[in-house]
């Protein structure tokens, strides 16, 4: 295709014995087959791109580290623009912000801001991307002491529908800077962006203890975190360990002094009679990939959400009882808690409204063979449909798959409106659509999820 000689970066096409490999994203459910995949590395790339899909009228999908659970970084018969290769890091210790590239990986930054002994809120898993994550508003182990990855959102470049590039901040398109921090990836393609970091580490507290699956440990883990400093984060989740056998995990990150960290963390080691305690003080880097073996690329995976205001027992013992159902050793139900400085934040100063939220719920059906793709979807299905009567309104769009147009609203909430206008003033074609779509207030009549699809 023209494409090939218009950028310095490679075109793969499906000829190109790379190309099965590059289509795959993280999310082995996802199996689409683009025209070709653009691996930029410049903006200059990128814009070529966009001018090129425009021009074939070709759908567009756009990928950073292809986490997506709905698998938005891929699309069939149309381009990938694939940002894979702009790692540019650059670390400013003194200002204490980081500027990177909008293919970086948040094992990739952590690596290089933990150089200086500094951080910000990032992914649970250290191979998902900065970008896309951050877009969506970004949950993470420092979220309840530095806000979501969103809120640390200093600045970005973003190429728009158009192919110009903006730079977006509190003083320049302040409207759109406010859209990109959650509002995803419908206002162009973000090829880089800068966070403001703060002093982490480089060790930590943290790890987890394990107990029999039980509604007891829940309401303990409820109980406790009600007093929770904002300096502590602890994760629960239902799950099997090697043996098969169903358990409650507490994943704890303690961030500050190592003896604040234990004296804080005792009651937590204390209760009960834990089958495994590795809590311990760790490397930050260590820490940020705790979560990766239990989610490997490739592995089917289907997921529901909920915001909640409170953990209730009739929730928890809806839980317990769901998850003695499950029917892949795979599968796991999370809970994370939220609060601390992200309740700091006022409901429109961000993209992201869903500042009340006491928990994000997320069940998370995950198997490999095929075969068992219905009932481990079913399964999910039904336990998010039994516990929706007790959930808060809204869901965090990240977690969303192909859900439908009420769960996209339901994700931008009360700034959903606001979001429409300003899609209007960067892209009143919807030509960035195939997200979790945000339609053009100047363009109602647009259908939603078409044609052009974003990380």
């Amino acid at each position: 295709m023209a494409l090939k000689s218009a950028i310095s970066g490679r075109v793969i096409e499906p000829q190109d014995f790379e190309y099965e490999r590059a289509r795959r994203v993280w999310n082995g459910m996802i199996d689409r087959r683009p025209a070709a995949i653009a691996r930029c590395v410049t903006v200059g790339d990128v814009i070529a791109c966009i001018e090129a899909a425009r021009s074939d009228r070709l759908p567009v999908a756009i990928r950073g580290g292809g986490h997506n659970i709905a698998g938005n970084a891929v699309c069939d018969g149309g381009l990938v623009i694939d940002l894979s290769l702009m790692k540019q890091i650059v670390v400013d210790p003194k200002a204490q912000t980081v500027r990177a590239g909008g293919g970086v990986l948040w094992g990739e930054l952590d690596a290089s801001t933990q150089q200086y002994g500094l951080a910000t809120t990032g992914g649970l898993m250290s191979t998902t991307g900065i970008a896309g994550f951050t877009l969506g508003g970004g949950l993470g182990h420092l979220m309840r002491s530095y806000g979501l990855a969103c809120d640390n959102l200093l600045s970005a470049q973003i190429v728009t529908a158009a192919g110009r590039l903006l730079t977006v901040n509190r003083t320049e398109n302040h409207d759109l800077y406010w859209a990109l921090r959650g509002g995803g990836g419908n206002f162009g393609v973000v090829t880089s962006l800068e966070f403001q970091l703060h002093s982490v580490g480089p060790v930590l507290v943290g790890g987890s203890v394990f107990h029999p699956l039980s509604a007891e440990t829940l309401r303990f883990y409820r109980n406790f975190m009600t007093s929770a400093p904002d300096a502590l984060i602890v994760y629960t989740g239902l799950g099997r360990g090697p043996d098969g056998v169903a358990r409650v995990g507490m994943r704890a990150v303690f961030n500050g002094p190592l003896n604040d960290g234990e004296e804080v963390l005792r009651p937590l080691r204390s209760f009960g009679s834990p089958i495994v305690d590795d809590i311990r003080p760790r490397p930050y880097l260590e820490v940020q990939r705790l979560v990766d073996p239990s989610f490997p690329p490739g592995r089917r995976n289907y997921w529901k959400a909920h915001f909640l205001t409170e953990l209730s027992d009739d929730a928890i013992i809806l839980a317990v009882e769901a998850f003695r159902r499950a029917p892949s050793r795979y599968s796991s139900i999370a809970l994370e808690p939220m609060g601390g400085s992200i309740a700091r934040v006022g409901v429109t100063e961000t993209a992201f409204s869903h500042r009340a939220a006491r928990y994000s719920l997320l069940i998370l059906a995950g198997w490999e063979d095929a075969s068992e793709t219905e009932a481990n979807v079913l399964w999910a299905r039904e336990l998010w449909g039994r516990l929706q009567p007790m959930a808060a309104a809204g869901v965090y769009v990240n977690y969303l798959g192909g859900e439908g147009e009420q769960r996209v609203r339901d994700a931008y909430g009360p700034n959903l409106a606001r979001l429409s206008e300003i899609k209007s003033k960067y892209d009143p074609e919807n030509f960035f659509r195939m997200n979790q779509n945000i339609r053009p207030a100047s363009a109602e009549g647009l259908a939603s999820g078409s044609s052009h699809a974003h990380r």
